[in-house]
């Protein structure tokens, strides 16, 4: 098998390849560094092992001596291998001196090239590299070189002559001699110059001063130097996104919440994504169900109440004209949405998103009654079955799915005490985040989806800041917006 050295990209996960995604999906293992978006990780199968090989200031988990022999180990071993490296492979990444041990032992290889730190972090602080007519030409250079060289190898002298604009990788450490030497080479004190902390990142962070008073500031790494004059420029547009810097909490199933993730990331948001549910096949295994829906034409009506018993249920149907004579009921525009993906359209979609507003829209039965079909979780709220009961309808309520809780690690418990905010599409994400963490560990800003489920976040000792007027993600982001938008 080959081993895939990819770049990950400076750590935005939205700047990883197609190529890269494609083959993290396909990986049996991934070892990746420890600037790699933890997101990305979340692209590799289940099953696929994951092998942190980071390396932190004065801080290595594995020489590189190691992680080139256990890259030469597992493809030895027939396993399909993702090296996730930060940044390009090949730009200051010792990804040559991988290539060259997996070149030496036989084992093929593919490099898979990343949007390098150089670009990218320069572009999400608004400052362009090159300019027309003013700076023409652009140099990167590492300032993280080899210790034992004393004062370096590289030439800043000529580098200071040859104009346009310097770009400096991993020169934190050294900035202080580095700037002298410029200075010394002749460039002028005032030459803009800035460093950019954790670029493309939510917690970006840019420092801007000039070649003599840059070293003033309190600078870390990781951080990406730019000195010349587009370094001036403010072309400021990732950290003037509303939710800049905000950290937001989304609980709903990792499966589900890939919609609400984007948007608010967009949004600029720090998304920690603590599943605090999962979705699962009924008790009974979808036996119930089953049954039901070999049954369909004995029912007048079919109610769904969300995109998973949609799901569930339609996987049972292999014909959709088996529904005919049949009407369908959503509750919710992502139910009919999910309607939508089968080739059925709903009869009837309540105008608010909740049990009350479908049984206040729904019909009464034909004379000498009829039958009722509700596939929905396997616990939830009883409104609906005895409100149509109460109209005359015989209801069979047929369990679709269940969700149970999911276990947070410790960091996860961590990220959460940590946010500004927390996002709740249910009562069931309500009541396993507060088993996990506990209401006094739940973030001061609480989002809710709709009434019901901020009615169990009031039953669980929470204050809910905001919920949605309509009961949608597109309804959620909004509440969430209007309630910690940074004000411009």
């Amino acid at each position: 098998m080959t081993v895939y050295l990819v770049g990950a990209g400076p750590g935005d996960p939205g700047l990883l390849t197609v190529r890269g995604a494609e083959l993290l999906a396909r990986a049996d293992v991934v070892v990746h560094d420890r600037l790699s978006a933890a997101e990305l990780l979340d692209l590799a199968r289940g099953d696929a092992e994951r092998i942190d090989v980071g390396k932190a200031p004065k801080h290595h988990r594995m020489t590189q001596e190691q992680i080139n022999a256990l890259l030469v180990e597992r493809g030895l071993a027939g396993q399909m291998v993702v090296r996730l490296k930060g940044g390009d492979p090949f730009v200051f990444a010792r990804g040559s001196e991988e290539a060259r041990a997996l070149a030496l032992a036989g084992v093929p290889y593919e490099i898979v090239p990343g949007i390098t730190s150089a670009l990218a972090v320069p572009a999400y602080a608004g400052i362009p590299v090159t300019q027309r007519f003013s700076s023409t030409s652009f140099t990167v250079v590492t300032g993280h070189e080899d210790p034992a060289s004393g004062e370096g190898t590289v030439d800043w002298e000529a580098i200071a002559r040859t104009g346009g604009t310097i770009v400096i990788l991993m020169g934190v450490g050294r900035w202080p001699a580095i700037s002298q030497r410029l200075l010394a080479a002749g460039l002028s004190a005032d030459t803009p110059a800035a460093a950019v902390r954790w670029g493309t990142r939510p917690e970006q962070h840019t420092t801007r001063a000039t070649l003599a008073t840059l070293a003033d500031h309190p600078l870390a790494a990781p951080s990406v130097i730019v000195v010349g004059g587009v370094a001036g420029e403010d072309l400021a547009w990732f950290t003037g996104r509303p939710l800049f810097a905000k950290r937001v909490v989304v609980t709903r199933a990792r499966a589900q919440a890939s919609t609400l993730v984007a948007r608010l990331r967009e949004l600029g948001a720090d998304v920690i994504e603590a599943p605090a549910i999962e979705v699962a096949e009924p008790e009974d295994g979808g036996a119930a169900l089953r049954a039901a829906v070999e049954r369909i034409a004995e029912f007048d009506w079919v109610v769904l109440t969300s995109p998973n018993g949609v799901r569930r249920t339609f996987a049972q149907i292999p014909d959709a004209r088996v529904l005919a004579g049949v009407h369908v009921a959503a509750i919710g525009s992502g139910t009919a949405d999910a309607l939508g993906q089968v080739r059925v359209v709903a009869d009837l979609l309540p105008p608010e998103y909740v049990a009350e507003s479908l049984l206040a829209a729904f019909p009464a039965p034909p004379a000498g009654g009829g039958r009722v079909l509700l596939a929905r979780a396997a616990v939830a709220r009883d409104v609906l079955p005895d409100g149509l009961a109460a109209m005359g309808w015989e209801v069979e309520v047929a369990p679709a799915y269940r969700t149970v809780p999911v276990e947070l690690t410790d960091d996860e418990r961590d990220l959460v005490a940590t946010a500004d905010a927390v996002t709740f599409t249910s009562s069931s994400t309500v009541t396993n985040l507060c088993a996990a963490v506990g209401a006094g560990g739940v973030p001061p800003v609480v989002v809710s989806i709709g009434p019901v489920t901020s009615a169990t976040a009031r039953a669980n000792g929470l204050t809910v800041t905001a919920e949605a007027a309509e009961h949608t993600i597109d309804g959620l982001v909004t509440a969430l917006l209007a309630t910690l938008a940074t004000p411009t």
